[in-house]
């Protein structure tokens, strides 16, 4: 008999051989007819995989994540079928699960696809689907699987091939078709009820674009109709919020082919925004004890070589700046921190001056493919609110409890108030991709997982997801349609504080190493302004708007009274305007609801005679008439009730 663990901790005990869907069925045939997937002992298993060994079992559904990845990865295999029954010839690559959906990346030799050819996929997946065919893995030596790739002159999957060992190599059979595949199926293909196609997009082979250009054809499928119905609408909602466009409108930013792709350029309403999200910050962070500072834009090659990034990202970064100096090479920075080590190391420190924390919103640059730029959500230079704190090993504990809350009172204020923990640990299967010691690694991991624990949040642990010289704690963070960002993170680092060779004097008079937090809440301004953009739908909390108000001449006669109104307010440090121009008050109003500026102030005769102002809301309609002073208090009341201190917080 085998003993297999289920989450809750209770064991079960069965005859080896026995399958994840069998064990489903034991617990209940309600769970059983929803389970789509399965992991065993940290790997992905099928629902029909024999179970062996003893070993931790994990059963999902469609509500999870999981399961979601594997209904999606299984459906690219029914489109990659469906293509190649309408398009024969095709050279099929690589077909995985994404956040939502899938894609597969095809070279269509001599054919062609485009948007008018979406219904016929469509109707040819569903007619896979309705066979209800399961999903068959089987074992397959390197030879038999490179003849069988060979016999269809597909290159690509040779090379995939080539790249694995011998006796790890497995096919997925459904239906007539046959996938290189590593596993994670639903069941069978009757599960997948709903099917469409989103778009068709370019992309290099293994992301070089000095290999062959493909096509990715991008889908998405569901169990039920209604909820590609919803996720449609959500689209279109998604599309009117695009920060692209929002941004275009609202005058924050824009893109120069001249100044370079990925390089975007903030217009003065960005800016000011930008500036206020700083101001936000700094103002917390001076109450939380942190030191204002400035590093420069490029350092030497050598910095990051002795951090370890020129190694893991010198691939990533601008190519290195030659100066007419003999074998001297700087980069464009990639990273701030080993500017502050630097810092850290300009004196000498006691224990008794530490914590050292050290706040700058440095820009830096990488270079990213320019297929992977998106407006501000892949640049290819940004700013970092980044910080790094210099610790003794007793302060950390603390000194991370006090980032959580810091970062937790950044994404309230903002509106970002439906959000989870991730935290990211080493994978113990690629030892290769990190630096520091196994002693550093635990020490720093079981720091994250304890301050997360004893501050209450709800955390996920994910192995593989750390940086190279740390593991951290990220915030994901649900906007207002329900999609799920990366927001806000921390990380515990013993191993930088050792390759800059930091130390501080004990009380016992001997030097000793710091550790060192990284933590960036907003993380890239330019990532930062666009999720927000998208989350309000340029609607900004009222004490960030670029403009909180705009006064509306009825007519010229009135315009004096308007500027009177406008003096007040900026006494009143409210933000506005007045437009002056020879259009209707209707227009200015309309033209006043698409810049979403939260309040129109009309004047005419009767307000110009009673000192006073006709108050509209932006989206929301007349407010009444008010003195400028009742107006500022209605304005102050609203900031002060979703922009709290951080002192009060924490």
């Amino acid at each position: 008999m085998i003993n297999i663990t289920l989450p809750d901790g209770k064991v079960v005990r069965y005859a080896p051989g026995v399958t994840p869907m069998e064990v489903a069925r034991d617990i209940s045939e309600g769970l059983a007819r929803n389970v789509i997937s399965a992991r065993f002992n940290n790997r992905k298993v099928e629902s029909q995989t024999p179970l062996e060994e003893d070993g931790d079992l994990v059963l999902y559904t469609w509500q999870d994540d999981e399961g979601k990845k594997a209904f999606w990865h299984s459906s690219s295999h029914v489109l990659a079928q469906a293509l190649e029954e309408l398009y024969p010839g095709i050279k099929l690559t690589i077909g995985p699960a994404i956040d939502s959906g899938f894609y597969y990346d095809v070279d269509f030799m001599e054919h062609t696809i485009s948007e008018k050819d979406f219904p016929a996929i469509e109707k040819r997946a569903l007619e896979i689907a309705r066979g209800k065919h399961d999903f068959v893995m089987r074992e397959v030596s390197k030879a038999d699987a490179l003849a069988y790739y060979g016999n269809q002159g597909n290159e690509y999957k040779l090379e995939l091939i080539e790249n694995l060992q011998d006796g790890d190599i497995t096919f997925c059979d459904h239906d007539t078709f046959t996938d290189l595949c590593r596993g994670g199926h639903i069941p069978n293909t009757g599960l997948i009820r709903a099917f469409k196609i989103l778009n068709v997009a370019g992309a290099y082979w293994r992301g070089d674009e000095n290999r062959p250009q493909l096509t990715r054809v991008y889908g998405i499928s569901f169990p039920k109709q209604k909820d590609l119905t919803e996720y449609l609408e959500l689209l279109e909602e998604a599309k009117k919020r695009d920060h692209r466009k929002l941004g275009k409108e609202l005058e924050l930013f824009t893109f120069s082919a001249r100044v370079g792709q990925g390089l975007p350029l903030w217009l003065p309403k960005g800016a000011a925004l930008r500036e206020r999200l700083e101001q936000f910050l700094k103002k917390a962070q001076r109450k939380a004890g942190y030191e204002m500072v400035v590093s420069p834009h490029i350092g030497q090659k050598e910095l990051y070589v002795t951090s370890g990034h020129y190694a893991k990202y010198g691939e990533d970064s601008f190519q290195p700046i030659h100066t007419p100096k003999e074998d001297e090479e700087f980069l464009l920075k990639p990273m701030n921190c080993p500017h502050h080590c630097e810092i850290y190391r300009a004196r000498p420190f006691s224990y008794r001056e530490l914590p050292k924390r050290y706040a700058e919103f440095g820009t830096v640059y990488r270079y990213e493919q320019s297929g992977e730029l998106h407006g501000l959500t892949r640049v290819r230079g940004f700013t970092q609110d980044d910080a790094h704190i210099f610790c003794t090993p007793e302060q950390l504990d603390q000194e991370f409890k006090d980032v959580i809350d810091l970062s937790l009172y950044v994404l309230t204020s903002l509106g970002f108030d439906q959000f989870t923990a991730q935290v990211s640990v080493r994978d113990p299967e690629t030892p290769e991709k990190y630096i520091g010691t196994a002693e550093n690694w635990e020490r720093a991991e079981a720091a994250i997982i304890g301050a997360a624990r004893e501050k209450g949040l709800d955390f996920a642990i994910v192995p593989g997801e750390a940086a190279f010289y740390g593991p951290k704690l990220d915030f994901m963070v649900k906007d207002a349609l329900g999609r799920q960002w990366q927001l806000g993170t921390i990380q515990v680092d013993y191993n930088l504080p050792e390759r800059f060779d930091l130390t501080y004097k004990g009380s016992d008079n001997e030097l000793h190493r710091p550790v060192m937090i990284h933590r960036a809440p907003f993380g890239s301004m330019e990532r930062f302004v666009a999720l927000l953009l998208e989350h309000t739908g340029g609607n900004f909390p009222l004490w960030l708007t670029p403009q909180q108000a705009i006064v509306l001449p009825v007519s010229e006669k009135h315009e004096n009274y308007a500027q009177k109104v406008l003096k007040s307010l900026e006494n009143h440090e409210i933000r506005a305007l007045v437009d002056a121009r020879s259009e209707t008050v209707g227009r200015k109003i309309r033209e006043a609801e698409i810049q979403k500026v939260p309040f129109m102030l009309i004047v005419g005769d009767q307000e110009m005679e009673e000192g006073t102002v006709s108050v509209r809301r932006h989206g929301g309609g007349d407010l009444g008439t008010l003195s400028v002073d009742a107006f500022s208090d209605l304005v102050s009341k609203e900031i002060n009730s979703t922009l709290k201190s951080f002192k009060s917080e924490v």
